[in-house]
Parts: structure tokens; sequence; C-alpha cells
């Protein structure tokens, strides 16, 4: 029996959910739509043969008819609508950022630490990418020896004018967060952006590129290129470098992919086949609460660091695990 999934939000990210899960993805089928502007829930659903549609997210998580959900609304929803899930006690695979403030965050993991069983993965598509998988097994298998440095690049083409400095390190670099910390195995603990000359391509006022230095627990160094205007297409890079050697991921040379769709179209799906078999099995595939809530913390500590322009610690709190 198939999975009956629902799906909230009908932009670009929950428009590639709805497809891949139509498309792409065994066990599972689209069956409720859910949008706060209907026409775009509408166009969604008729677009994959889907009749349930929802102008009221919470209508879709309590339907009967729906056996999990993916969130994929605007961040400030993510919080109330993943909650909604754990009432219902329906598995959710939620966008990231796992809520848009890290006490937010950090209210969605004590709830689910209240339940029997966790029930949220987090969107961090990249852990199931087969150029990471092979780069973690590479650093696992001890090829390289212990980690001391990683050397990553976050190139986008263009984004929206709508993206501010800010945005790059909360909806961009946080990627990278927890990339580094899934590589790795080790929290950030402290982090520095600098504000290089900024691009002619980026617009008034915005800091593009940024770089940014993370120092682990264990004191390896972490430096994240962020660069959203590059114009040329969409570049990820990423090399770690032990004591006895490097890995990297490989480079793209001459065909780089022009938007991230292209680049982690493996990723998205592996992502959603893990996440699908993972609600049978009992227990989320790849990112769960506690690092939802990490990334936050790292995050809003970056962009503290943005604007005082010094070093910031991460106060990671401990106690609740997901």
């Amino acid at each position: 029996m198939s999975l009956r999934v629902g799906v909230i939000g009908a932009g670009l990210m929950g428009s590639t959910h709805v497809r891949l899960l139509s498309q792409s993805v065994a066990g599972a089928e689209v069956v409720a739509v859910s949008d706060a502007i209907a026409d775009s829930a509408r166009r969604l659903a008729g677009e994959v043969g889907v009749d349930a549609v929802y102008t009221d997210a919470r209508e879709l998580i309590e339907d009967p008819g729906v056996d999990a959900v993916v969130i994929a609304s605007p961040a400030e929803t993510h919080e109330p609508f993943v909650l909604a899930c754990f009432d219902a006690g329906k598995p959710v695979l939620c966008e990231k950022p796992l809520a848009a403030t890290p006490p937010a965050a950090r209210h969605v993991l004590e709830a689910e630490a209240a339940l029997a069983r966790p029930l949220v993965q987090v969107g961090f598509m990249r852990r199931f990418d087969p150029a990471y998988v092979a780069l973690k097994a590479r650093i696992d298998g001890g090829e390289i020896g212990r980690p001391l440095l990683a050397h990553c690049a976050h190139r986008n083409a263009t984004v929206p004018p709508r993206f501010d400095s800010e945005m790059i390190l909360r909806d961009s670099t946080v990627h990278d967060v927890d990339t580094v910390r899934w590589l790795l195995g080790q929290e950030l603990v402290r982090v520095t952006v600098m504000t290089p000359r900024p691009s002619r391509h980026a617009p008034a006022g915005v800091h593009d590129p940024l770089l940014v230095i993370f120092q682990t627990a264990a004191g390896a160094l972490v430096d994240v290129e962020a660069f959203v205007n590059a114009q040329y297409g969409y570049d990820i890079r990423c090399e770690v470098v032990g004591e006895t050697g490097t890995a990297a991921l490989p480079l793209p040379g001459a065909d780089v992919p022009p938007n991230f769709q292209e680049r982690f179209a493996a990723a998205y799906v592996g992502e959603l086949e893990a996440w699908v078999a993972s609600v049978a099995g009992g227990a989320p595939a790849g990112a769960r609460a506690w690092d939802g809530y990490a990334a936050a913390l790292v995050c809003e500590a970056a962009v503290e660091s943005l604007r005082t322009g010094e070093p910031v610690e991460v106060e990671i709190e401990q106690g609740v695990t997901s």
C-alpha cells in the first residue's frame, strides 16, 4: 500500500516535492495539496490529478486520508504546522529551516522528545546527494586521516531581489552548516562572517559574496564562500583536508548546472525515498529535529557576526535530543 502524502505549500519547493512524489518515488502518492493561495493549490493539484485541495493547512494535516505530510510553506509556518503533525501523530518531512527562530526550533525539539517516537525529518537533502555520500564515506573510512580543515563554496547564478545579506546566511549557508556538521560529526561552536568587496551584481546594500569561518568543537576550521549572484551557474564545492590527505566533491568543469534543481535532482529523490521508507521503519532518515535546531543556532550566530563584525560563540544547549 502506498504512503498517502499531503503537501503543504504550492511554491517552488512544494511543487518540486509534489512532482517527484508523483513521478519518481515508489511507494508514495500525493493525495492532498494545501496553499494559502487557493489558485496555486488548485493548479498544482490539477497538474498531478489530486482532488483534495485546502487553503487551511491544518485541514490537510487532520484529513484521515493523509498518512504523512511534507511541509514546504514559508518558514514562519513551520513550527505550528510541525506541531500540528505531532498532535495528529503523522510523520513529517519539513523543508529547512525547521523553524523560523532558534527558540521555535527548540520548541519543536522538546515537543518531539515528549512523543513515543520521532516524527520529523528536516529537508537537508545534501545528505542524500551521491557525491556527498561518497565524500563522507572516504572521511569516515579514515582515508584522509583526522580532518583539520574544510573549504566550501555555495554559488548561485542569481537569486530573487528580496534576498538580503541575512538570507544568504539563513537560506543558503544553512545547507553548508548542516553538511559540515554531518560530514565531520562535529558541532560548530564559533562563527565569523567577513564581508569582502561586494559584487556589482549584488543589490544595493547587500553583502555578496560573504566569507564565513566556522570552528568546530574539535578545533577544525571551515570556510564557506556564499556567493548568490555569481552569474555563471549553480556551483557547489567542498574539500576536506585531513592529516594524511584530502577528499573533495568532483569539480563541475565546464558543465556547471544552472540551478539547484538540476544539481541536486538525485538528492531530492533520495531524500524522499528514504523518508517514505522510514515511515514504515518508525524512525526518520536524514537530518533530525536536533540537526534543525543546531543549524538554526549556528545561522543566528552568523547573522549576529554579520551585524557586529565580530566572532560569535554558538551556545548550543544540551539536555534535549531527538
